[in-house]
């Protein structure tokens, strides 16, 4: 009996293909489509929040760019192409945003955790983050008893603060300073 291997795709023509019908999001994985279902409110709410925090501090001093789930091309031949939940692009290495996927890491990765999402896919992603040159990674978790941010830096373990904590952009952004409570009102 022979096995069919399913052809790998390339980031361009991920770039080429039709968003999905459904809304979901989609992401490419060692060439592989990855289908996830759309936000759901929560989520989308402290994604909203998180951004909106990040482009107050941005725009008006000119840093660079914050989007919203913009794809990365992180690897390649297999490609992968991600797109975190928010990031952060200093204008010094990306003089403007591209028409097409951003082809160098963000310099701040952030992703707001789902009640369906597996551990150790979230894990796999923020470790493709770090392993490819995302300079710092939040993980974000807004169960109404756990609110927490996860930072993450390198091969470093993940620190933890809570609600009442502040959190920082540390030497990527350090203009910005809030405490990790404001991401959830």
């Amino acid at each position: 009996m022979s096995t069919v291997v399913a052809k790998l795709i390339t980031a361009e023509e991920f770039a080429a293909m039709e968003e999905p019908a459904d809304g979901s999001k989609q992401e490419l994985v060692k060439g592989e489509i990855v289908t996830m279902p759309p936000p759901k409110g929560r989520h989308g709410y402290v994604q909203g929040e998180i951004y909106a925090r990040l482009w107050n501090v941005v725009k008006p001093n000119k840093l660079g760019w914050v989007v919203v789930e913009s794809g990365v091309v992180l690897e390649r031949d297999p490609d992968t192409v991600r797109g975190p939940d928010v990031s952060f692009y200093s204008i010094s290495r990306h003089p403007s945003p591209p028409d097409d996927y951003f082809e160098i890491p963000p310099d701040l990765a952030v992703e707001v955790l789902s009640p369906d999402d597996r551990r150790r896919e979230v894990l796999e992603k923020i470790r493709e983050y770090t392993a490819n040159g995302v300079r710092l990674v939040w993980l974000i978790n807004p169960d109404l008893e756990v609110r927490t941010v996860t930072i993450y830096r390198g091969n470093q373990p993940g620190i933890i603060l809570e609600e009442t904590d502040t959190i920082t952009g540390d030497d990527v952004l350090p203009e910005f300073s809030c405490k990790v409570l404001e991401f959830f009102q």
